[in-house]
């Protein structure tokens, strides 16, 4: 396999050159780096290169849009919280960029869809796939992207990092206990974040994650969507708690357990839990018929 030598400097070489760019392919995505290189070449020749694109040229001929982007606010429930799926960025910058949290997102292709954009930022980004994504809002604040701290991350690896970025929020609902994230491009980790406790992110994330939040408690009350939170068999606690944080509001333990029992919702499957210190509850499952 050819070294990074090979495959800049092919043959000796002599002089001064910047702004030069080579690019490494990681799982279908070009990942940019920003280097500094200081070379000697016949006596006191030095050439400086600097790498300071990232998906300047993105593979399989696709060509970036860089005022389109999606972001993702993917919930999770572990039985006890509710949480939101976070990236930390990649510092690009020897050590210098501050530590920064964000959603998954990116600049979407010219040539695919949103939605289609929105499944492959979540899968280069946190190798999750197979995930319903919905769209609920634009975010397009002409100053979203121009906060000095993102200018400063974003100057690291986009060509065109001044650019105004309108991006789209899709939003999904998934079950913590089916989803493992992977961090990959530049997400440097992934972790899973309680919505109460959401630190400040980059750009304007902070108001995604809370119109993605919305968005969940209109649907949760009015189409009985949320479910997809749960795991496959739960106990009326964890329903009663799912219900208490979407909603955020509190319901007495006997009442709600009629409602939804009288409802039809749930059913029971004849089994209880294990492997717990307290007494084994019932275990139940989503109705759908």
């Amino acid at each position: 396999m050819e070294s990074f030598f090979d495959m800049v400097f092919p043959t000796r070489i002599s002089g001064r050159f910047e702004d030069s760019v080579f690019f490494t392919l990681t799982k279908n995505t070009y990942i940019r780096k920003r280097i500094s290189l200081k070379l000697i070449f016949e006596e006191e020749k030095t050439i400086t290169l600097w790498e300071n694109s990232l998906m300047a040229k993105p593979p399989n001929g696709h060509v970036l849009n860089h005022n389109i982007s999606v972001d993702c606010v993917v919930f999770g429930f572990n039985g006890e919280e509710l949480r939101v799926l976070l990236i930390e960025q990649k510092d690009f910058n020897g050590g210098n960029h501050m530590t920064q949290f964000a959603l998954p997102g990116d600049l979407v292709f010219d040539d695919e869809s949103l939605d289609d954009a929105a499944l492959r930022v979540l899968a280069e980004l946190t190798n999750l796939d197979n995930i319903y994504m919905k769209q609920f809002h634009a975010f397009g604040n002409v100053n979203r992207v121009k906060d000095l701290k993102d200018q400063d991350w974003l100057r690291s690896f986009r060509t065109e990092p001044a650019a105004r970025v309108i991006t789209v929020g899709y939003y999904s609902l998934v079950s913590l206990n089916d989803y493992k994230p992977v961090p990959a491009s530049f997400a440097a980790k992934t972790f899973w974040q309680n919505v109460e406790n959401i630190p400040q992110l980059a750009f304007d994330h902070n108001e995604i994650v809370m119109g993605g939040f919305k968005r969940l408690q209109e649907e949760f009350e009015n189409k009985m969507l949320g479910f997809e939170l749960l795991p496959k068999k739960f106990t009326l606690t964890q329903l009663q708690k799912l219900y208490e944080i979407v909603l955020n509001k509190k319901f007495d333990k006997r009442n709600f357990r009629k409602k939804v029992k009288k409802e039809g919702l749930i059913e029971a499957v004849g089994e209880k839990q294990e492997g717990v210190l307290h007494k084994p509850a019932q275990l139940y499952k989503l109705n759908k018929q």
